[in-house]
């Protein structure tokens, strides 16, 4: 199984969180939105030289977004607007489903859903 890794999910994997441990050989796909809640995260939480070295890092799992899952994206923002999605969130799922990954994340919002693996 291939994963797209939400921020989550990477936030998790650099804090160390056990029940993230089985993922952190898996090559890890993202959106250059998620890029930019990792670094965030990292400049908040690690500092500005820790965070610049996790961006490094995960710079070369980005996907390209198309026209499509742009759209996509937003229709189904639209559709779940309940949840309170972020624009991220929602591209990040949808570029899961065009490439045929597993969404992997944490996110309380996405449990149940399909196409996710939902780890906490």
């Amino acid at each position: 199984m291939k994963y797209f890794f939400d921020s989550y999910a990477v936030v998790e994997i650099i804090k160390g969180n056990p029940s993230y441990a089985k993922y952190t050989q898996e090559e890890v796909v993202l959106a250059i939105f998620n890029l930019a809640e990792i670094y965030w995260s990292s400049l908040n939480r690690l500092g500005e030289e820790a965070a610049e070295d996790i961006y490094r890092q995960y710079k070369p799992s980005l996907i390209d977004i198309n026209d499509d899952v742009l759209k996509n994206a937003m229709k189904f923002r639209r559709h779940h607007k309940h949840k309170n999605f972020s624009y991220a969130d929602c591209i990040g799922y949808c570029l899961a489903l065009q490439n045929n990954l597993k969404f992997l994340t944490g996110d309380k919002a996405f449990e149940g859903m399909d196409n996710v693996e939902f780890v906490k």
